[in-house]
């Protein structure tokens, strides 16, 4: 994945300071390095009747994207099938990343693989590859359109917006 451009939010009346002051546009690295060790994601998806619905997931920072599993029948699948357009955070509010962008649910044997493995090793698991039986268990993967940050501490000098292409 190229590198996304990064600039400051659109934050009207909250005082954000210009992009090379403060804390300055924190790098993409940064938002991958916390992606990637955050334990705990929150997902939020929108019914197909408008409301909004949000979860609490494990997921693992893989191949550019968060990939996370829940069965075929749960709301946030059903959710992401009507529309897959879904928003998924870290859990610490301190130093957030926010990442907006689209779930594809996966059906190949070795992108499922290595999503395992990963998740394997991240939360000390054994399960095997019939967990993500897709005809039981969606395994969706999360491609990135826009994200943000920020660092604790330095609400005005911090605050960062990064967009993909699409």
């Amino acid at each position: 994945m190229a590198v996304p451009s990064n600039d400051r939010p659109y934050m009207p009346g909250y005082g954000i300071k210009g992009p090379s002051e403060g804390t300055g546009l924190l790098p993409w690295a940064w938002a991958t390095e916390r992606l990637a060790s955050a334990r705990n994601y929150w997902l939020s998806t929108t019914t197909p009747a408008g409301a909004p619905h949000a979860m609490p997931v494990w997921a693992v920072w893989l191949d550019d994207r968060l990939w996370f599993s829940s069965s075929l029948g749960s709301r946030k699948i059903r959710n992401l099938t009507a529309d897959p357009r879904c928003t998924l955070t870290t859990e610490n509010a301190d130093d957030p990343v926010i990442v907006e962008g689209t779930g594809e649910i996966i059906t190949a044997l070795e992108p499922r693989v290595r999503f395992l493995t990963a998740s394997n090793a991240k939360y000390q698991m054994t399960l095997e590859i019939d967990f993500l039986d897709p005809e039981v268990n969606a395994t969706v993967a999360v491609r990135p359109l826009r994200a943000f940050g920020m660092v604790h501490g330095d609400f005005t000098g911090s605050p960062t917006r990064w967009s993909f292409p699409r």
